[in-house]
Order: C-alpha cells, then structure tokens, then sequence
C-alpha cells in the first residue's frame, strides 16, 4: 500500500511542477487527460 500511495504522490507532484512549467490551460487538459488514460492502462494492464 504504501508503494502505491508513494507513487501517486511523485506523479502528482511531478504533474504539479509540470503545470508550473507548461503555459496555457488547453495543453495543461491535454497532458492531464493523456497522463490519465496512460496512468489507466499501465494500472489495468489492458
């Protein structure tokens, strides 16, 4: 459990320090939704 919950939050951290760096709204929804469909396959392994 605990590997679990380290890595969601390095990524959610790695996605916040993204945001900082990325300007614009509409490629910070892009890359979120990219990372959440690619977060969904690795975990499911589908």
């Amino acid at each position: 459990m605990k590997r679990i919950i380290g890595f969601a939050l390095f990524f959610f951290g790695l996605g916040m320090l993204a945001m900082f760096l990325i300007p614009g709204d509409f490629c910070g929804i892009l890359i979120m939704i990219g990372c959440i469909l690619l977060g969904y396959y690795l975990f499911c392994g589908c």
